[in-house]
């Protein structure tokens, strides 16, 4: 006796679905490659708005000794003490507050004062926390570091995929994970929104989560190009892209999903960070369908059969069965 039913699940992807991807692969590559440029144009225009930890500054976290952090109230305060842009956002509890000046002209003694005197604003009404002070070389520094750690990320997983699959593949990875990046970063950029070392461990969570989405595909058009030999090129892609679909798109709507909750309800102080994991999963998605495996539409790959095949008696019916077999499994 049973107590447990038998559950099948359910297919959210028919196993027959074939949606005409590598159509469209023209149209959705030159998008890219515009979205790609639009983004260095706007970087190099209108660069990032840097955060403390890039441009230096001071960090102060208070908590409000009654109740609840007024936070229209202290804006309107320390905005009044002439200490440049001051950034003021609750996070954690509501009696919580971070605060971040700029980096003060006049070196050390300037940003000590500057600090001093947004504390004596502050009163007895908010006990001060901690203290973090992020000097301009530092900062120098960070930011180099943020980028460089970017661009090995990218190379490190060129690699990888080069040494698991062939040079096309290796080829369209780097195109798709540079996009990813790019268009993120040109968002940053748009918008001016708030860009930190938070921002660049974003970077490179989304570099391993594209690369993940990129691999999956490659593996089964590697498999596709052993089983279906004579299946041509595009039919082929078409084929492997739709059948790693519901993986692709059902793990990316998990990780939305999660990262909007995250985005609502975690607070100010990850926002950005959940920001920009939220448009790296849309876009590593995209990515992963439309530029990663099209490009081997346009550079070719080896195809994996004996050449020696044809030589054997009966060879030529053999290749024919097999190829109808092939034509059928794919239909």
């Amino acid at each position: 006796m049973r107590l447990i039913p038998d559950f099948k699940g359910f297919d959210f992807f028919p196993h027959d679905l074939r949606l005409p991807f590598m159509r469209y692969k023209g149209l959705a590559l030159s998008l890219s490659i515009v979205a790609m440029a639009l983004s260095l144009v706007l970087i190099a225009a209108r660069g990032f708005n840097y955060g403390v930890d890039f441009k230096g500054g001071s960090m102060l976290e208070v908590q409000s000794a009654s109740g609840p952090a007024d936070i229209a109230t202290l804006r309107d305060k320390l905005g009044k003490l002439g200490l440049g842009a001051v950034q003021i956002q609750s996070f954690g509890a509501p009696t919580d507050v971070l605060i971040r000046i700029e980096q003060q002209p006049g070196g050390e003694a300037a940003q000590q004062a500057a600090l001093k005197k947004m504390v004596d604003a502050l009163g007895s009404a908010y006990v001060q926390r901690r203290v973090e002070v992020v000097g301009p070389a530092v900062s120098s520094e960070l930011r180099m570091t943020g980028f460089i750690s970017v661009a090995a990320g990218l190379l490190a997983i060129v690699a990888y995929v080069w040494f698991r699959f062939e040079w096309q593949f290796a080829l369209g990875a780097i195109v798709a994970l540079t996009h990813d990046v790019l268009v993120v970063a040109g968002v940053f950029s748009l918008f001016q929104f708030e860009f930190d070392l938070s921002i660049v461990a974003a970077l490179l969570t989304i570099l391993g989560y594209s690369v993940n989405d990129t691999v999956v595909v490659s593996d089964r058009i590697r498999e596709n190009l052993r089983k279906f030999k004579r299946m041509e090129l595009n039919e082929l892609l078409n084929l492997s892209i739709n059948e790693t679909l519901s993986r692709t798109i059902l793990t990316g709507c998990t990780a939305i999903v999660v990262l909007l909750a995250l985005y609502i309800f975690g607070g100010e102080v990850i926002r950005n960070f959940n920001l920009a994991m939220l448009l790296g999963v849309l876009v590593g998605t995209y990515s992963s369908i439309f530029i990663a495996a099209p490009l081997l539409g346009y550079l070719g790959v080896k195809r994996e059969w004996s050449e020696g095949v044809s030589k054997r008696p009966g060879a030529g019916g053999g290749a024919a069965a097999k190829t109808k077999r092939e034509n059928v499994a794919y239909k």
